[in-house]
């Protein structure tokens, strides 16, 4: 269970077959069914999760009852919502698995811990945060700046495990876009 978070951490560091052991002796699993919320607004996130199976989506749902989707996670990925993981504000995001979900997760006390006990962990953090930063900023930029089949095309390269996985409506959400209009875009493509 825990080889594919170990693969996954030796991208960026390299640990002692004792510091992964620590490591994965911190992490707590969670198992959750499609349509189960990991996250809901109001309660404070303790926790980051990695995906090891699976597919979720974070969305804010705006005063009219409209969802906004934000983020996508499936294998390999990481996901919570950020803000209040680190600000301990409450969360106004929802986080729902699209598909029944595996996931590993590692509290905020206990990462804060982790990087007092195993240093090397604070750049490994630290690389996926910039990494996602760069992203998320990329993505404000597509949409400020990009035709909404700009937009699609750069999200199915970017994403093609992705794209097959989840409804159209969702992906249209993601970027923007009325289901007609992802509709009329893919047709034109094809």
């Amino acid at each position: 269970m825990y080889q594919k978070i170990l693969k996954h951490v030796s991208t960026d560091i390299n640990l002692t077959a004792s510091e992964k052991d620590e490591f994965t002796s911190l992490l707590s699993q969670k198992l959750i069914s499609k349509g189960e919320y990991l996250i809901e607004p109001g309660k404070a996130v303790t926790s980051e999760y990695y995906v090891i199976q699976g597919c979720l989506k974070a969305f804010y749902m705006d005063e009219a009852g409209e969802e906004h989707i934000i983020q996508f996670a499936i294998e390999d990925w990481w996901i919570s919502d950020f803000e209040s993981f680190f600000s301990g504000n409450p969360t106004t995001l929802h986080v729902e698995a699209i598909e029944d979900s595996k996931l590993l997760g590692l509290e905020k006390g206990v990462l804060e811990e982790l990087f007092i006990r195993i240093p090397k962990f604070e750049r490994f953090f630290r690389i996926k945060t910039t990494n996602a930063f760069v992203a998320l900023r990329s993505r404000v930029l597509s949409t400020l700046q990009k035709t909404g089949k700009e937009r699609y095309l750069e999200f199915c390269n970017t994403y093609p495990q992705i794209e097959k996985r989840i409804a159209n409506y969702h992906i249209a959400n993601y970027l923007g876009l009325q289901p007609e209009s992802l509709s009329r875009i893919r047709k034109e493509l094809s």
